[in-house]
């Protein structure tokens, strides 16, 4: 993301990697025995994106450099990763961020464990903030558990499926983001009332970048993304262009509908419903969704004061609702 002025763009390079940092030393710090499956998906990299809006979130408030900002950003990134291990465990997963994932590696009860140290790490920092950010970080948390319980059991019979989506994926991912902007806007010392905004801006921008991400699985071209499109078909899982796509009538959606019964381990059945899925009126539906809540998320950022970090934001929303094309 090109954040346009070169010393702003420096800056915020530079509180990401304060977070890193911060996160390497507490977790190289563990036991031994310990280290190395704890390390494993922080070193595999990621896109950084809560860290990110962590620190572009801060710079609304006077001290964006402060070591609480690079706390804070260090917790929720933290409690991020230890959901990465457990929902590997669920899904079966084999890989992660280009890695063998570290169920795969070494067992589930080795990923399982690891998640729980991570949680422990960021609550050793987060009670360095105080008692209001332990508050926050444990309402979120069972926020997080919350939404992959939903999730497991599914929409009850009759429940409109399309809401029971949106709020898997405000609990599962768009609090954790909501909580990245509060923290970086706490810990800078902005006002109340921008603390609140960051804190629903991150909720929308949590949401239109999951949105993206389910939009990709379908539309993507492996070589770009890295992801073997169709991995949520593979899996069962209905995203929302599946359920918008359901929704349709015609040819296309019957043959859909035949096709996404269940999980599907056949690859030319996964080609088949990616391309009906691509074509469908549920793909463009679930495309300006995205666009709403961007819509939604610059009606909040229209109310911050003009800054570098609004400006940068505003770059943030825009790749976010353009990365899926």
């Amino acid at each position: 993301m090109d954040f346009g002025d070169a010393a702003f763009a420096a800056g915020v390079r530079d509180g990401v990697a304060r977070i890193e940092q911060l996160m390497e030393t507490e977790l190289r710090g563990s036991d031994d025995l310990m280290t190395d499956a704890v390390l494993h998906l922080f070193e595999a990299g990621g896109k950084r994106f809560r860290p990110l809006f962590t620190v572009l979130s801060a710079q609304l408030g006077p001290h964006p450099d402060s070591d609480e900002v690079t706390i804070a950003g260090a917790v929720i990134e933290l409690v991020h990763l230890a959901t990465l291990y457990h929902d590997d465990v669920m899904d079966e997963a084999q890989v992660r961020r280009g890695a063998p994932s570290a169920n795969l590696r070494w067992s589930n009860n080795v990923a399982i464990l690891a998640g729980d140290y991570l949680f422990a790490t960021a609550s050793r920092l987060v009670s360095r903030l105080g008692p209001d950010a332990v508050r926050i970080i444990a309402d979120t948390f069972a926020q997080l558990v919350t939404g992959q319980m939903r999730e497991t059991k599914g929409a009850a019979d009759k429940a409109d499926p399309i809401a029971h989506y949106l709020k898997v994926v405000h609990e599962k991912t768009a609090c954790l983001i909501g909580a990245a902007g509060r923290f970086g806007a706490m810990f800078s010392g902005a006002g109340e009332d921008q603390i609140e905004r960051l804190s629903r801006l991150g909720d929308l921008v949590g949401t239109a970048f999951q949105i993206s991400d389910d939009i990709i699985d379908i539309d993507s071209d492996p070589d770009e993304s890295g992801k073997l499109p169709g991995t949520d078909l593979r899996e069962g899982v209905h995203t929302l262009p599946v359920l918008y796509a359901l929704h349709d009538t015609g040819p296309g959606a019957d043959r859909l509908r035949e096709l996404l019964v269940g999980p599907i381990d056949n690859d030319a059945a996964v080609t088949e419903a990616l391309t009906l899925l691509r074509a469908s009126a549920g793909m463009a539906k679930a495309k300006a969704t995205v666009a709403q809540y961007a819509a939604k998320a610059r009606e909040e950022m229209a109310a911050l004061p003009d800054s570098p970090g609004r400006r940068a934001l505003t770059t943030l929303v825009d790749y976010t609702i353009h990365r899926h094309g």
